[in-house]
């Protein structure tokens, strides 16, 4: 037999992509997805460094480092643009930045892949210490009913849910951040909130709100249901910031819980609001009462007109566009509200790069802006971690 001739570089380059867009054995892990999609190119932050007193971390520090502050907050291609400026302003006012750890929960059927995610977040931020998730949305996706905007109903608004369940069993406390805020204090002033009297969970509460409004008058003329506070004074708090004691919540069987009420609400329609009321149920009345100042929550108007809101009276350490409107499509469309502008400093967006297939390209932005400084800080080499 003759040697077999070369193939032309044209069919070669063909072959290539066929192979790596064609199910595979060895690709099992890692769901496919269309080809056309893509996610926004973002320019690479700064490398923060830590400041002096912070703990020693080793270069290849796991999860289970007693040393770290861990946050987690969501993954996912609507969300993006919000998720790498709230990451982005942890690291830039931390204290020890290289002392944060961030867990990220990748939905499993986003259009982006956790992949695609995880290449993006390590080209905008290299030495970041992460890990990246896949969230099985077969988990909770007949316990989740309709709710007042569609975009409540996305699965990966339940992820919180299952955090104790997600993270490594070393894992005993974390941050839950939502994507569109903005951090502008130390993350370890959150970090050191303390938990008292066997609390599970902390965040800001705002008892002076119409706590009723949250469930419906089915809910409330049901003689069993409406004892489910029991003795507790329930106030309402937003679960877009919340700091968790993940051992309690796991022995306390804290799921299971939150799932019980789901299933109540697709019997009996209790409430509107998506994945918050289920949180009221199980904790309102015993959640560690944060300073407000780490939610100025609403910025993003309300869950139908999203209109422009003002802070609230007294000293801020987070900025939260919870609500219908993002700052990041105001501010594109230019309506920006006046507080959008406080968002701004902290997007890594490209405007120049334009964009890229999430499956090829380099994923570095066009470095650091100018505006954005350098001193004090250092982050952490990442790694991947998929859970299927």
């Amino acid at each position: 037999m003759g040697t077999p001739l070369p193939l032309p570089l044209p069919l070669l380059l063909l072959l290539f992509i066929f192979l790596c867009l064609a199910p595979s054995p060895l690709c099992t892990a890692i769901r496919s997805f269309p080809a056309a999609a893509d996610v926004p190119r973002f320019a690479e932050a700064p490398e923060y460094r830590n400041g002096r007193g912070c703990p020693a971390v080793s270069p290849a520090s796991s999860s289970c480092d007693p040393s770290l502050v861990h946050v987690a907050m969501t993954l996912d291609s609507e969300y993006l643009r919000g998720s790498i400026a709230a990451v982005h302003s942890v690291l830039r006012h931390a204290s020890c930045p290289e002392n944060v750890f961030f867990h990220f929960v990748a939905a499993e059927f986003d259009p982006a892949s956790p992949r695609a995610l995880t290449r993006l977040v390590r080209s905008t931020f290299p030495s970041l210490n992460f890990k990246v998730y896949i969230f099985r949305e077969d988990t909770v996706i007949n316990l989740i009913s309709s709710s007042v905007r569609q975009a409540l109903e996305n699965p990966l608004n339940y992820a919180r849910n299952y955090l104790g369940d997600i993270l490594d069993p070393c894992v005993d406390r974390v941050i839950y951040l939502d994507s569109d805020l903005v951090v502008v204090d130390d993350i370890r002033h959150l970090w050191e909130t303390p938990l008292r009297r066997s609390r599970v969970i902390g965040a800001p509460e705002y008892c002076h709100a119409n706590f009723t409004k949250y469930f419906t008058d089915a809910f409330w003329s049901d003689p069993v249901l409406s004892r489910a506070f029991g003795s507790r004074e329930p106030c309402y708090f937003n679960t877009g910031v919340m700091v968790m004691d993940l051992a309690r919540w796991r022995e306390g069987g804290y799921r299971k819980r939150i799932e019980g009420w789901m299933e109540v609400q697709r019997r009996r329609r209790i409430y509107e609001l998506g994945s918050l009321p289920p949180f009221l149920l199980v904790f309102g009345g015993n959640v560690e009462a944060i300073d407000h100042r780490w939610n100025q929550h609403g910025l993003g108007g309300d869950n139908v007109r999203g209109s422009c809101r003002s802070l609230h009276p007294g000293p801020v350490s987070l900025l939260h566009w919870s609500g219908k409107g993002k700052p990041w499509v105001r501010l594109d469309e230019r309506r920006p509200c006046p507080l959008d502008h406080l968002w701004e400093p902290y997007d890594l967006y490209s405007k120049r790069g334009g964009r890229f297939g999430f499956g090829f390209g380099s994923g570095s932005g066009s470095g650091s802006p100018s505006s954005f400084s350098s001193s004090g800080s250092t982050l952490m080499m990442g790694y991947t971690s998929y859970l299927l």
